[in-house]
């Protein structure tokens, strides 16, 4: 157990970050606290005119092999991991000359901002810190005595401690210390160890699979008031996203807004931007609109018309520079945030005009066919898979019934498919000239996703005084096979002319039949898209 405060009288300083170490070192110095550091951290210190001792000096060794050997010793080791009310610990640290270490400053070399940059393997390998996380270990574990800092923004926590305690650090302190000290170095082994899987090609390893990340932002609450929830920022290069997007403005994001920015920005990314603007529209993680237009006012006007009612306290996601037209438009409706690869100051003016509107700028769209895993805990465990990374524009449609689509249905099933692909199953999207008419998702049965995306698509009809369906005409997405045709012919009934879905049901001959028989024209992918 910690006792409850510990005097400080020697600090081992080795920092690869330097970001406001001379002052702090220089207030340690002023309360007396000998100063100990290696390489370009002593090298700091001395010229910025504070009394340091090299490590070499206490080890007897001189740093080698380019400084991969500098603090592996004993008298370091020792010096951190001795019990001080152990008389056997305090005997060997006086038999062998070992000073006692009170307090360690230790960040480690930059492993993720290396392979973030995408420096050369090489130049990775070197950045794989070994002294660092074996003296951070040391410390945390003996953190009834020693305390650990591993992140300057501690700096200004630990002196005034100091101040207060009259140069010592209680318990409570030495204790965040460490806990913080253990989840640095997890989340430093685990970006080496995710980075090397990636280079070495090994899926699934047999072990341990590792997972680590920084935190950004705590959020007030969880998916609910009552629970607690946090953001982190995972390691190294990452695709774009919600994760790495500048707010420009707004409130801050809460956990949905996290996870429905997130659905929404890997939905617009699967439309191309150089063939046409294109807009989601998302509520609680589903689509409830998508449109592609010439413009991205014209494919905001149309997603919108899709479900106007659901839109209503949305996300809205664009796959190009959020233009001044567009902005004024989206701005008409409550709207939960804005996420666009960028904006220009016009547009961004006109959001800014909505204080609490939120516009996340991501300088990119993320790339849909890039390899990743998405990861879901369960009690007392993980799921790991690959992410959904195949895209509709890559795989051959096979054509199944008599007749085979025509050149504007075929174009009207890859984009109906694209939407499908991030719609919670089951999913049914209809869709006519490039824009979502209908949607249902989440269902338990198909054919209720189909109806409900039907009626949608009738609702849509009457607010804008149509005498028929929005679906009619339409083409219809599953997102999985038919497993009887009663989905099926909910859609031929619907007023749908073409069917885009995988294939592979016991019942795919009963359905194909059935698809001839309504006059329908029907294509197989081959690949099933459930979004559970």
């Amino acid at each position: 157990m910690a006792h409850d405060q510990v005097r400080v009288s020697r600090a081992l300083l080795s920092v690869s970050d330097k970001t406001g170490l001379v002052d702090f070192a220089r207030a340690l110095d002023a309360r007396g606290i000998a100063l100990v550091s290696t390489g370009g951290t002593h090298r700091a210190l001395q010229e910025a005119g504070l009394p340091v001792t090299e490590v070499a000096d206490l080890t007897g060794f001189p740093e080698m092999m380019d400084g991969r050997v500098k603090t592996l010793h004993p008298a370091v080791h020792g010096g951190l991991l001795a019990i001080r009310d152990n008389p056997e610990h305090q005997a060997a640290l006086a038999a062998h000359g070992i000073g006692a270490i009170d307090l360690l400053v230790v960040n480690l070399y930059p492993f993720e901002a290396t392979i973030a940059a995408d420096k050369p393997e090489a130049d990775c390998i070197e950045n794989i810190d070994v002294g660092g996380p074996a003296m951070i270990r040391a410390a945390a574990k003996n953190h009834a005595d020693v305390a650990v800092v591993t992140d300057v923004s501690d700096y200004a926590t630990v002196l005034a401690a100091l101040e207060q305690n009259n140069g010592a650090l209680g318990g409570d302190l030495r204790r965040q210390l460490a806990q913080k000290a253990f989840a640095r170095t997890a989340a430093y082994d685990s970006a080496i160890a995710n980075w090397m899987a990636v280079q070495f090609g090994t899926e699934a390893p047999g072990q341990f699979r590792a997972f680590g990340g920084t935190l950004a932002q705590s959020l007030r609450y969880g998916e609910n008031p009552h629970q607690s929830a946090a953001f982190y920022r995972a390691p190294g290069k990452v695709r774009a996203g919600v994760a790495t997007a500048r707010q420009l403005q707004g409130k801050e994001l809460s956990y949905n807004n996290f996870n429905d920015t997130d659905a929404a920005y890997e939905c617009v990314a699967e439309f191309d931007p150089s063939r046409a603007a294109a807009v989601a529209i998302i509520k609680h993680a589903n689509p409830c609109g998508v449109s592609e237009g010439a413009s991205l006012l014209e494919a905001y006007e149309r997603a919108l018309a899709c479900d106007p009612t659901s839109a209503f306290g949305g996300i809205v996601a664009l796959n190009r520079t959020l233009d001044a037209e567009a902005a004024r438009k989206i701005v008409e409706i409550f709207t939960e945030v804005i996420i666009a690869p960028d904006a220009t100051p016009e547009a961004a003016a006109i959001v800014a005009a909505k204080k609490n509107l939120r516009l996340l700028l991501a300088g990119s769209l993320p790339d849909p066919r890039a390899p990743g895993e998405t990861v879901r805990t369960l009690s007392g465990g993980l799921l790991i898979q690959g992410r959904d990374a195949v895209v509709v524009d890559d795989m051959p449609l096979k054509v199944v019934t008599k007749r085979a689509p025509s050149e504007a249905e075929s174009a009207d099933l890859r984009f109906a498919y694209r939407v499908a692909k991030h719609v919670k199953s089951n999913a049914i999207v209809y869709a006519k000239g490039g824009a979502t008419v209908g949607i249902g998702a989440g269902q338990m049965s198909r054919v209720d996703s189909s109806r409900i995306a039907a009626w949608k698509a009738a609702e849509g009809a009457k607010r804008l005084g149509l005498a028929e369906s929005l679906a009619v005409g339409s083409v219809v997405a599953s997102d999985a096979f038919f497993p009887f045709a009663d989905g099926l012919l909910a859609a031929a009934e619907a007023g749908a002319t073409a069917v885009i879905q995988p294939g592979g049901s016991m019942r795919d001959a009963e359905v194909i039949a059935a698809a001839d028989e309504a006059g329908l024209a029907m294509v197989f992918t081959g690949h099933r898209h459930f979004r559970h």
